[in-house]
């Protein structure tokens, strides 16, 4: 697995790395729908800190997810941060002073964004494979008539003639296309969902890939999202106790009350029974009736 190490140079700590999740759409409170993309920033935990005496410069290293299969160096290098499991991915954020942070620190994404914010988003673009200039520049081809039957998506000239007898470096030809670093400015943070950020447009790269998020300002007229009443959490209401009443100890002569009533209630029982046994005619007797 490898790990890639980006070096962000904004000059503040309002930034973290996350996770793509998928895209949607919502609509928002004046009814108009937008496009949202789901991020998933899990706390991003701090495994190192450089500072100007040491390294040169300022800046934190964040790190998230686990890597159960990482190679030893980082292996060590996240337990010298005092971090159990390794993680799967790091990212070096500039900062101007290292005050604060903490080898190991957790820092969540409510901690940096909150709805209304403008952000800037840095991923990796889905890679498309060898392209040519039509869909990789838009060059819209040669004439279709006249002969050019070859010639609907060639690129044309590409050269000077004689001087300077070369093609210059960046121009525009058939090559490979997309899986690069892209990014997109002035996004907007509608809602935070515990880890989940939810963003107004579109995101860089394909699902599950790693995006940093870079807070630049706030934005003076928000429009949160729409939330239906039914999608509101109902508080249930809270049961009031009602106080038990606990037993009266019975005094000593009503318990001796009660166990005579008993004894006498056995007795009759007994007696009863007796009386149909006496009153019952044995088996003999019953014999010769019946032959009689």
């Amino acid at each position: 697995m490898w790990v890639a190490f980006f070096v962000l140079t904004t000059m503040n700590t309002n930034a973290l790395i996350g996770k793509k999740i998928d895209q949607t759409q919502r609509f928002l409170e004046n009814g108009i729908r937008v496009p949202v993309t789901f991020v998933s920033i899990t706390p991003n935990l701090v495994s190192q800190v450089k500072t100007m005496e040491k390294d040169g410069y300022m800046a934190i290293q964040l790190g998230i997810g686990h890597n159960t299969k990482a190679k030893k160096s980082k292996v060590g290098h996240a337990k010298a941060a005092g971090i159990e499991k390794t993680p799967r991915f790091f990212k070096e954020i500039r900062v101007d002073s290292v005050e604060g942070f903490e080898l190991a620190g957790a820092i969540a994404a409510s901690d940096v964004f909150k709805p209304g914010d403008m952000i800037d988003v840095i991923g990796t673009s889905k890679g498309k494979g060898y392209a040519g200039v039509v869909k990789r520049h838009h060059f819209r081809g040669g004439p279709r008539t006249h002969g050019q039957s070859d010639r609907e998506r060639a690129p044309g000239s590409s050269g000077q003639t004689t001087t300077p007898g070369r093609v210059y470096k960046g121009k525009r030809m058939s090559g490979r296309m997309g899986n690069e670093q892209v990014t997109i400015k002035n996004l907007l943070v509608l809602d935070i969902q515990g880890e989940m950020l939810l963003v107004k447009g579109l995101v860089p790269g394909p699902k599950g890939t790693m995006v940093t998020i870079t807070k630049i300002g706030e934005k003076k007229k928000f429009t949160p999202l729409f939330v239906h009443p039914s999608d509101q959490p109902v508080e249930e209401p809270v049961a009031e106790e009602v106080p038990v009443e606990q037993p009266v100890e019975e005094l000593p002569a009503a318990k001796e009350e009660k166990q005579e009533e008993v004894q006498v209630e056995k007795e009759d029982k007994k007696s009863k029974k007796e009386e149909k046994v006496k009153d019952k005619p044995t088996d003999d007797k019953s014999m010769a009736d019946k032959k009689e």
